[in-house]
């Protein structure tokens, strides 16, 4: 039995992009009901009860048409048109809400999950406590319903993130982050990258995290994650970096937060990667 701590696979990335849930509806639904990406939403669709029949648009990456007789959570974590085709008059009966990822598609988990995630609720274990309570909220109306109602449905999609670290071949994840941190040694490297990215972590310090030889991590990593361990620490230092100029941080600030001897080196880095300066990028951004 292995002797090292356990490591928390998702504080890391949630602490620093974070995520928000809204209600948005909850009952029946009835006839045509559309959901277009250009509003710039992900959306969390809870199946109660009923049939559904969901149809995308366009789509090239999932189903054209897909049907639902159980009831299921479809999970959209990027902004991604989507429509919904109920039976006029007894419908289907929902609770949904709209969820706004912190850097939007840019957003680590986001950027490394498909653009549909179907389950069964009754295929993540402890969901179905928390749906009980999310269910009780949107059926009563009471003090705090709506604000107890959003954190409720952020509870969910934190359920479901774990279940798909665990599940990752099953719910279809790409080569990228979130098979990384489904590996139980990679895992540990990529939440200390996470933790401390300031750190100055060589391939070798990082393998010692993972309890690996320095070229079985190298090649592990490359195999599962996509990219080199060192490149994958500059694009997290780089994304880091993004955010906290969004909240006003000036770069001279950030160079020894993140692991650089100066401004100047950062801003070499970050040109390099987003194909601008900070400045620029920033003034882009906010436009």
């Amino acid at each position: 039995m292995s002797s090292l701590p356990p490591v928390d696979r998702l504080a890391g990335v949630l602490e620093n992009f974070r995520f928000q849930a809204q209600l948005f509806h909850s009952g029946p639904l009835c006839g045509l009901t559309s959901f277009d990406a250009g509003e710039g939403h992900a959306y969390l669709h809870v199946l109660r009860r009923g049939r559904l029949e969901v149809s995308h648009p366009g789509s090239r990456d999932i189903p054209a048409s897909m049907h639902f007789e159980e009831p299921t959570l479809l999970f959209y974590p990027r902004p991604f048109s989507h429509r919904f085709h109920n039976p006029p008059r007894e419908g289907a009966d929902f609770t949904c809400a709209r969820l706004d990822f912190d850097g939007g598609i840019a957003h680590p988990l986001v950027r490394g999950l498909p653009s549909l995630i179907a389950l069964p609720l009754a295929r993540i274990p402890g969901l179905a406590m928390t749906l009980e309570l999310l269910f009780n909220e949107t059926d009563n109306v009471r003090c705090g319903q709506r604000l107890l109602t959003d954190r409720l449905f952020e509870v969910v999609v934190i359920q479901l993130l774990r279940w798909l670290l665990d599940h990752p071949q099953e719910a279809g994840i790409p080569a990228g982050f979130i098979t990384g941190l489904s590996d139980a040694r990679l895992s540990r490297a990529l939440a200390a990258m996470h933790d401390r990215p300031g750190e100055s972590w060589t391939l070798t310090s990082l393998a010692e995290q993972a309890g690996m030889s320095r070229t079985a991590f190298a090649n592990s990593f490359r195999d599962i994650v996509g990219q080199t361990p060192l490149d994958y620490l500059t694009d997290w230092r780089i994304a880091l970096a993004q955010r906290r100029l969004r909240q006003g941080r000036p770069i001279k600030t950030l160079a020894n937060e993140l692991g650089y001897a100066n401004a100047s080196a950062l801003s070499r880095v970050f040109a390099s990667r987003t194909g601008m300066s900070p400045r620029d990028w920033l003034k882009q951004t906010e436009a």
